[in-house]
This record gives C-alpha cells, sequence and structure tokens, in this order.
C-alpha cells in the first residue's frame, strides 16, 4: 500500500542550437541522407558545440520544467539525473545542476540505465513520492553522445544527437486527475556487450592504445538490438496495461525511446497500435538516449497533442541491457 500518489506536475526540455544534417554527415562519412532517413527516420540530430556539456542542457531543461510548473524552486525535494555522458565520472552531474539552481540541503544523484535511465529515474522518483518522502523530484534526462562516439563509423554516428528533457514527480492531491498509475523496470545483464562503451572505466583505464582503437566510443550489434528491443518493450508494456485491466485502446499515447523508426513501428505493429497513437520526433532530434521520451513528451505538451487527463504509455530499451514502461494519466 502507498502513502501517496505520483504525479507528473510538468515537463520541459532543452537542446543544443547547432543541427547536424544527413547532408553533412554525407561529407563525413560514406553515407547518404536517403540510406539514413530509409533505415533509421533521422534527418538531423542537435550536437553540443566543444564548450557545452550535460549539466548546461539539464539545467536549462529543469529550468523549463519548473517555470512551466507551479512547484517552487525551493520546493525541490531531490534531483535525479538519467545520464551516462555527464560532465565527470564524479561529482554527480546532479549535483552540479542542485548548484547551478542554487538549491542547498537537496539530495542529488545520477543513474545510469543507458537509454532507460529516464524510466528508471522516473521509476525511483515514484517510490520516494508515494511513501511519502519526498513531495517534488526533479528528474532529467540528459546525454550528450556525440562525444563519445566513432565518426568513422558510420553505421553509428548517424544515429545520436545531444539534448535534454525534465519533468517534475509530485505529490497528487485529492482532487488531482494526474498520477502515476504503475511502473515496470527491468535488465538482463548478460547481453552487456552489444551495446557498450569499452574503455574509460576501471576495467580498461584511458591509454594512449584505448583512445588510439575508438576504445572510448559507442560499440553497439545493432541487429541483436533491434530484435531485443522491440520484445523487450512490449513485454513491459504488455505487463503494466494488464496488470492495471486496461488495453491497447485505453491509450491516449504511447511515447517510445526514439531509437529507431523501424523499432518504433515494429513496437506498435506488435501491440497492434495504429501509429497515429504514438509520439515520434526522431526525425529532427535522432536518439538523445535518456533525454529522448522528456524531449518528446514536452514537445507534444507544447503542440497540445498530450493534454491533462490523457491516458499515456512510456517505454525505452537501452545498454546493460535494460528495458522498462510507465503508465500513467497525465
Amino acid at each position: 500500500m502507498v502513502s501517496y500518489h505520483a504525479k507528473f506536475s510538468a515537463f520541459g526540455s532543452f537542446v543544443p542550437k547547432k543541427i547536424l544534417t544527413n547532408f553533412d554527415l554525407e561529407k563525413i562519412v560514406d553515407t547518404t541522407d536517403e540510406w539514413i532517413r530509409s533505415r533509421t527516420g533521422m534527418s538531423e540530430r542537435h550536437i553540443a558545440s566543444e564548450t557545452e556539456a550535460a549539466s548546461d542542457f539539464a539545467h536549462q531543461a529543469a529550468i523549463n520544467a519548473i517555470e512551466s510548473s507551479e512547484v517552487k524552486y525551493k520546493d525541490i525535494d531531490q534531483i535525479i539525473v538519467a545520464t551516462f555522458t555527464g560532465d565527470h565520472p564524479f561529482p554527480s552531474t546532479a549535483c552540479i545542476i542542485q548548484k547551478k539552481l542554487g538549491l542547498k540541503n537537496t539530495p542529488a544523484f545520477d543513474v545510469s540505465a543507458g537509454c532507460t535511465g529516464f524510466i528508471y529515474a522516473l521509476d525511483i522518483a515514484r517510490q520516494y513520492v508515494e511513501n511519502g518522502i519526498a513531495k517534488n523530484i526533479l528528474v532529467i534526462g540528459v546525454e550528450v553522445l556525440t562525444k563519445i562516439i566513432n565518426w568513422k563509423d558510420r553505421n553509428t554516428c548517424v544515429l545520436f544527437g545531444d539534448g535534454a528533457g525534465a519533468t517534475i514527480v509530485s505529490r497528487a492531491e485529492a482532487s488531482d486527475i494526474s498520477r502515476i498509475i504503475d511502473s515496470k523496470i527491468d535488465a538482463d545483464g548478460s547481453q552487456g556487450e552489444l551495446l557498450i562503451q569499452q574503455a574509460g572505466g576501471s576495467r580498461m583505464p584511458a591509454s594512449h592504445e584505448s583512445v588510439d582503437a575508438n576504445l572510448h566510443t559507442v560499440y553497439m550489434e545493432g541487429n541483436r538490438i533491434y530484435k531485443n528491443a522491440i520484445k523487450s518493450m512490449f513485454a513491459s508494456s504488455d505487463e503494466l496495461l494488464r496488470r492495471n485491466n486496461l488495453t491497447v485502446s485505453d491509450i491516449d499515447w504511447v511515447i517510445p525511446h526514439q531509437a529507431n523508426l523501424r523499432i518504433i513501428e515494429g513496437l506498435a505493429d506488435k501491440m497492434h497500435l495504429p501509429m497515429n497513437k504514438v509520439i515520434v520526433n526522431i526525425e529532427k532530434y535522432g536518439n538523445t538516449s535518456s533525454a529522448t521520451i522528456p524531449i518528446a513528451i514536452d514537445e507534444a505538451i507544447r503542440n497540445k497533442k498530450i493534454r491533462r487527463g490523457d491516458i499515456i504509455l512510456l517505454t525505452s530499451f537501452g545498454a546493460g541491457l535494460t528495458w522498462g514502461s510507465i503508465l500513467a494519466r497525465y
């Protein structure tokens, strides 16, 4: 039994100004606009400058979320940041954002769950709010993936972009229609080698050899990830619907991780879900990992697609391997 219900108070997002198009990528690697669009659904992505870091985008996304809500800065009880491309290995990016927001004595920590990071962070925040420990938690998904990709690998460098999305998970009042209904997270560590940054940790510290071999960049076995992504996101989403006595027809919007348009379409097909009920913005941002879902939700709210009272299903899949879903009435 829970003491309270949690809800989404508001969302906010921020992406860097610089845009890298498919035509720009044609000048960097052996690829074409048609090849990228037909295989991924992407046309452009926003990329960080040399001087921009994760906390810069996360800070602005946080401001946008707070300013869109009725929550005051002083009322933020906790900060959780989902990222694996933070400013530094330590301190946490959440602590850096705490300083930038001028907050003090606020617990702040990062969560590393790959592209599923935002879902994991929401699941954690939900527990704190439902148990009465916190009333307003700032949850951010942010990545600067373009600084850890191999620009010589045409199969991966075309996929990723940078940006941040944020939300405030708050205690719902009795009169609120909004609430987080249920959540489900999962992992299979036996397949972690399918999507990995091999160097830079204690297993393989930085060296001339590791840098020369591009081992500090993203390595991914795309075909195996594709099959796992659809199967896993469907499994967690289907479980949430079944245990809450809901069907696909009860869902107003599905907001999936924006990794690849083929994966999104494959998930919709497996769920027997029409694509007009799926939020897709991958063509403009590419894969921003843990930031894709909050960026997509924020944009859909601003475009008046998602409205208060809508039942939404968030679902993602990422390195670990990790996956999970969130069911909520916005």
